[in-house]
Parts: structure tokens; sequence; C-alpha cells
């Protein structure tokens, strides 16, 4: 539209003086002054989209997760694995990016390895994300696995390690079922917090009380489930694993107690339940923190009981079986928000074996890197590839927030890039390259954003403590409104003073 808003000389279009607003088509000439418009309409350009780099990827990913952070909004990260003939893998990426929102991003990983970024993207948009993805055609395998901030973590590399790990178990189709744990040799214990965490492990063994693991996510909590199965006295038993956090809430009472025939749309048949398929041995129920509150009341009875009733029937089954549990959330607090219940809490944390992160343990990181480099190299029939001495500085100088699982993809990426030779500091990400490799291993980086945080909460606290809890007093020593001195309050999780 087109109006001339009292111009001395007027505004002409083809010619003709306007006198009121005008709608304009293509190939109408407009003549404001000495100047000559041509209306004229033309598609968009669609340029081509393509995949990113590595680098591209680590970039944006750890930009993406800082702006979730800051700005508490959700952020899904998904690993897509393509195998078979390169132009039908390639025409399945095509197609794949032509699907994908222009915020999002598609990145090479390692050979035959995607990543998708998906900003603004809670967990069941991630989840059908992913699905979309691995639906491919003829002659084309696909498998992928996500995770989502904060969920699965809160840093780049956790996010990447978990997600790697649920691709890893979507491609050996183990996710939750019977498998063999580890043997003693899959196992490096070194550090002597470590030491101490398989010593309470070998004491809980004998015993069948439940065992609750804690730690962060990749540190090593899955290992000191399997010790505990292996060193009590089901070792001969069925040793089977439930990860919670990777099962929608519709389906978790299925899966744990099994389903009678009918008991919902598609239920064809009998299906037993995790608890029934690890009956004589040991049930690994991985972050449980993730489980719904509904779900809390029914895994407490069963606890008390050792009775389960499948879904849809009637009829309670006795089971034998050695529970353990894990989370990687403090789940203290979480009964304290009310996200979790406390007579579960209670009933399960009877013996908690603590599992320290990787960044406490630094002796570990050399025997763990090689000892991976050697497997890795061995899978992709690869001469055994070695580690060069900066590479190694580099790696023990970080503060792995993905712990024991992001050290084993990082070497993973490595070995892919040294074609099996040694590998150098260039095949490390870059977050490991920009470190300097003179500081010392112990000496941790300074966190500005963490320090800012801290003083901004410190000096919330001491306004509420000095005005009795009253929030207008408050607001007003502080400077701010009282509705920002409210939003401080929600952001630092502090609780009305009065």
């Amino acid at each position: 539209m087109l109006e001339d808003l009292g111009s001395r000389n007027g505004t002409l279009v083809n010619g003709a003086t306007i006198s009121a607003p005008r709608r304009l088509s293509p190939g109408d000439i407009v003549t404001i002054g000495p100047a000559s418009v041509v209306v004229a309409t033309s598609s968009a350009v669609r340029r081509a989209r393509q995949v990113a780099s590595a680098a591209e990827l680590e970039d944006r990913l750890d930009a993406e997760v800082d702006r979730a952070a800051r700005y508490r909004r959700p952020l899904g990260l998904v690993m897509l694995r393509l195998e078979g003939p390169t132009e039908r893998v390639l025409a399945h990426v095509d197609t794949l990016l032509r699907q994908m929102r222009r915020m999002d991003m598609v990145a090479e990983y390692g050979t035959d390895e995607l990543a998708l970024v998906l900003p603004e993207a809670g967990p069941e948009a991630v989840g059908v994300v992913a699905k979309r993805a691995s639906k491919v055609g003829e002659h084309v395998a696909a498998a992928a696995g996500y995770a989502t901030f904060p969920e699965d973590g809160s840093h780049a590399g956790e996010l990447i390690s978990v997600a790697r790990e649920r691709l890893r178990g979507a491609r050996t189709h183990k996710r939750g079922r019977t498998v063999p744990p580890e043997n003693d040799g899959d196992v490096i214990v070194i550090d002597p917090l470590m030491k101490h965490v398989f010593e309470l492990a070998q004491r809980a063994a004998a015993s069948p009380i439940t065992v609750l693991i804690a730690g962060e996510t990749g540190a090593g909590k899955e290992m000191v489930a399997a010790a505990l199965h292996r060193l009590g006295p089901r070792a001969k038993g069925p040793y089977v694993r439930l990860n919670c956090a990777a099962l929608p809430d519709s389906l978790v009472e299925a899966e744990l107690f099994g389903h009678e025939k009918g008991a919902f749309t598609g239920a064809t048949a009998q299906k037993l339940g995790y608890f029934e398929a690890a009956s004589g041995g040991t049930l690994f129920l991985d972050e449980i923190g993730e489980l719904p509150l509904a779900m809390q009341v029914k895994l407490l009875r069963v606890i008390e009981q050792r009775k389960i009733v499948r879904l849809g029937g009637t009829k309670e089954l006795s089971v034998d079986v050695r529970l353990v549990c894990a989370t990687n959330r403090d789940l203290e607090l979480e009964v304290s928000r009310g996200r979790f219940r406390a007579d579960l809490y209670f009933r399960i944390s009877a013996f908690v074996i603590p599992v320290p992160p990787l960044r406490d343990r630094r002796t570990e990181i050399r025997p763990l890197a090689t000892r991976f480099a050697r497997e890795l190299s061995a899978e992709l029939g690869d001469r055994i590839a070695s580690i060069s001495a900066d590479a190694l500085e580099s790696l023990e100088s970080y503060d792995w927030p993905g712990n024991v699982r992001e050290l084993r993809n990082v070497i993973e990426r490595a070995v892919v890039l040294s074609g099996g030779s040694s590998i150098e500091l260039r095949h490390l990400p870059d977050r490991l390259r920009e470190q300097a490799t003179t500081e010392a291993p112990l000496e941790r980086p300074f966190d500005v954003r963490q320090r800012v945080a801290e003083v901004e909460r410190e000096a919330v606290v001491a306004a509420l403590d000095a005005t009795a809890g009253n929030q207008t007093q408050a607001a007003r020593k502080l400077g701010i409104s009282r509705f920002a001195l409210i939003r401080l309050m929600e952001k630092h999780e502090l609780k009305s003073r009065r």
C-alpha cells in the first residue's frame, strides 16, 4: 500500500497523482520527485543448507547450552548414525536438511554420524525428531539417540555423551534387556576414591539390601551396579538394566511389571516386565529420579511386598529380585521440592554408594583414555592408536563434565580422525585444545558466571535478612523493583524469609 502524506509535489503511480491510499501491483511505476520506482515481486531464493563441520558443531552447541541455561529454555541434541550406499545416505541427509527448522543445525560428528542441534525443543519434540530422522528407505540402516537440556545434562559434553550412549544402545538393541555384566578387566580402579567405592560395593554385594548409587552422568554408576551383581550370590542369575529416563511416562508401568493381552491398544500378547525378567538376579534401575510420582507409589509397594500385578491383570505374582538404583539428581532436594516421594527415598537409600566425578580422580584419565583408544582402534580394524604427550596433557587438565562417557566419546572421535595412527592434540575437540597445556592438572578454571550468580544470591539473602523478609523493603534496599526481587528469589530458589 502506498499513501501520500501531503507532499508538496505529490506522488504518481503510472503517471497519475494519487489522492488516497493505493494498493500496488507488480509492474506499477511509482514516481516520487526525480525518482522512479518499478514495483516487482520475486520468489525467495532458498540457499541450500549444508552439513556443518565438527568444529562448527562444538561452537554452536556451547553457545546454545549457554543460552538455554541463561534463559531457562529447552534444548535438544540428536546423534544419528547412517550406514549404507553413499548415494542413498546422502539422499536421506538432503531430505533431513529440508525438514529441519532454520534455527536447527545438522553437523558431522564422525564417520557416518551426524549431530542435530535443536534449540527450543523439549524431550517430547526431540524424541519425535529422532524417530523421524531414523526412518529411512531400503538399503540404509539408521539409529538415533538423543539428549535434552537440562534433563540429561547442563554442559555440551554431557549432552553429547548421553546422546551417544543412547545411540550405542539403539544400535545394539540392548536397551534395558538382559546383558552380561562387565568383567573385572573392564574396570580401572586406581584412584583411592574409586577404591573406596568398590570396597563399599563388595560389602553391600553379599547382602540383599537395596543399594542407591549416586553420581554425575557418565561417572561410572553402571560399572558399580554390575560389580554389585558380579560379586554377590546372584552372579549366575540375570542382570537386567533399565534407564528410567528413556521411557515415556505412559509405558513405564507396562515395562516394569509387564502387561496382559488386551491391556491397552496394541497389547496383542502377554509380555513379561523387567521385574519378572530379572527374577533370581539383579534389576538395575538407572536414573530412578526420573520416575513419575504415580509410578513411585507402585514401585514402593513392589519393593516392600515383593509382588507385582501385570498391567491389565488382577493376579499378584511373587518376584525374587535384587534391586540396585542409580541417580544423577540430589534426591533429598527432590524430596523437599515434592518431586520425589520421601518414603521411596528412605526405602532405596538404606545403603548409598557415592561415585566421584572423573575430575576428582584424574589419575584414571590417562589409563582410561589409553584403553579406549586401544579398544576403539580394534573395533574399526585399525592398528592400535597411541596418544601423544601433549594430547594426554590436555585430556588430564580438562574437567570432563560428561565424565567417563564423555572421555570415551572424545577418544572415539579422535581415533576416527587420526585414522588409527597416533592421536595428536589436533584430533581433540576445540574445547580441549583451547586449554593452556601448561596449566597445572588440578587447577580449576575460574567461572565468571558462577561467581556473579553467587554474589547476586548473597546480596538478595542479605537484604531479606536485614529486613526480616519484607520483600518491599528488601527490594528498596537493593535498588530494584519488588517484581525484580521476586524473580531473583525464584531464580536462586529462595523461599520467603519472613
